[in-house]
């Protein structure tokens, strides 16, 4: 599995959104490009401690089931469910959504030679390498989506 912290994860994923038009449309799923950078942002966010979510007692419960899914070799299934506070449903600027996911990603890049981070809220420690792996994975997913 690729990761986002390695030179040749980074410049994939750099390469793959900047291919990105205003009029690129998805091949599944309901969000619009600018809506599916957004909504890719939040995870990034969530790494480096400037987004939150609300954790429900049963997704505590049955992540220790899906927890090895975000970090394995396999691809994630098209619409897989997502916490409420990372659905997007309202327009978003496509520039400005590009350029902030280009930034997150770029700054959780940087962060590619610490060892430690803050347990997910969700799903708990991740190693290094899972962090950088399940980060590469989520955005896959959906640059995919958009065909890139």
């Amino acid at each position: 599995m690729k990761s986002i912290f390695t030179e040749e994860g980074y410049q994939a994923v750099q390469n793959r959104i900047n291919s990105l038009t205003p009029q690129t449309q998805a091949t599944w799923g309901k969000m619009s490009v600018a809506q599916m950078m957004h909504h890719c942002q939040k995870p990034f966010a969530l790494m480096l401690g400037k987004e939150n979510i609300k954790v429900p007692f049963m997704a505590k419960l049955m992540s220790r089931f899906y927890k090895p899914l975000l970090y394995n070799d396999k691809l994630l299934k098209q619409g897989l469910p997502t916490a409420k506070e990372f659905v997007v449903k309202d327009n978003r600027d496509f520039e400005k959504e590009k350029q902030q996911l280009l930034t997150l990603v770029g700054e959780v890049h940087k962060l590619k030679s610490q060892e430690k981070f803050d347990p997910h809220p969700i799903f708990g420690s991740f190693t290094k390498e899972q962090w950088g792996q399940m980060q590469y994975k989520h955005l896959d997913h959906h640059l995919r989506q958009f065909g890139v």
